[in-house]
């Protein structure tokens, strides 16, 4: 027998011993906040489902990028609301979009983050679906140009990182491709290669005003019940050029992010998404359960699983209690 030889509560007994053999530690080198970006200046409209984010203008933008800088927090994700919305999304591939706008801001305020920019058509078609629909349904090949051209607007803005969320099939290819022959070729891609058709995404669509005019997105998102396609959607993403590859949402899928990172071995990011932050939110509000301790064992959670880099909203209010620098 081990007992008593043997008593695991001995290095439980204070915080310092505790955090001497903590396993898996979070840092805010490891995350990235993402932001929505609107028209207009001197704009901030709160997003009800999601307390402390909001719709901003470009020069709000760039404030707020000075205060996540200041965190230590090294990236953004944007997000854009185009003026207008059109079939195609042309929006996206406008030179004078909000993103663009807004990367190049970034950029000429000196600010050393990396920015990320998120490439799909949901947040500038007027279906609100994530490529051109034909006859109902979203047409994978005709889409891919479109992708593959937006990419490139945004390098050259100035993006660090281009982030396909589309899943149409090819378009990792076709977008390293076009970054290659426009000059583009040092530009890395992180791709949402499992990126699944989740209930987790209602706040979202209400920030980004990008919820589909009919059906749904089953038939290009991944089925939540399959773990063994991740793998395979991931394989082909990395054989298309992909140099990281993301999981969205995270917490519900914590074992496919495990089993990414165990056969891969490449750099994995998970995507905190806007229902798992809406609904700690909601119940730390009704006094249900303390915000700050359940975000912290949440993240926890998702570094534990296997993540590199966690995109979440708690970013910005994380930052002070992991210790890098106070606000």
């Amino acid at each position: 027998m081990t007992f008593p030889t043997h008593r695991p509560r001995r290095l439980r007994r204070t915080e310092a011993l505790r955090n001497l053999v903590r396993e898996t530690r979070i840092t805010t080198s490891g995350l990235i906040y993402p932001m929505f970006v609107c028209p207009g200046t001197n704009i901030r409209l709160e997003v009800s489902s999601m307390p402390g984010v909001a719709q901003q203008s470009v020069d709000k933008i760039v404030e707020e990028c000075r205060e996540v800088e200041g965190l230590d927090i090294p990236g953004v994700i944007l997000f854009g609301l185009p003026e207008s919305k059109d079939s195609t999304g042309s929006s996206s591939t406008s030179p004078q979009g909000v993103v663009q706008r807004a990367v190049e801001a970034i950029r000429k305020a000196n600010l050393k983050l990396v920015v990320i920019t998120d490439v799909c058509l949901c947040e500038y078609t007027d279906h609100g679906h994530c490529g051109v629909v034909k006859d109902g349904v979203v047409d994978n090949d005709r889409t891919l140009p479109l992708l593959a051209r937006a990419s490139v607007v945004y390098a050259e803005a100035g993006a660090d990182i281009i982030a396909p969320s589309d899943m149409m099939d090819g378009r990792v290819g076709a977008i390293r491709k076009a970054l290659d022959q426009s000059g583009h070729r040092e530009v890395p891609i992180v791709a949402y290669s499992a990126k699944y058709a989740s209930g987790f995404y209602g706040p979202f669509r209400e920030a980004a005003e990008s919820a589909p005019k009919f059906g749904d997105r089953r038939a290009y998102q991944m089925d939540p019940a399959n773990s063994d396609e991740a793998l395979r959607e991931v394989a082909l993403d990395l054989e298309e050029g992909a140099d990281a590859v993301m999981i969205k949402p995270a917490l519900p899928y914590l074992d496919v992010i495990r089993r990414v990172k165990d056969r891969f071995q490449v750099p994995v990011v998970a995507y905190n998404v806007s229902g798992e932050f809406a609904m700690i939110k909601a119940a730390a509000q009704l006094g249900w359960l303390d915000g700050e301790r359940t975000a912290l064992e949440s993240l926890t959670s998702i570094r534990r699983s296997g993540a590199d880099v966690i995109i979440t909203y708690f970013a910005e209010e994380i930052a002070p209690i992991l210790g890098r620098k106070k606000p």
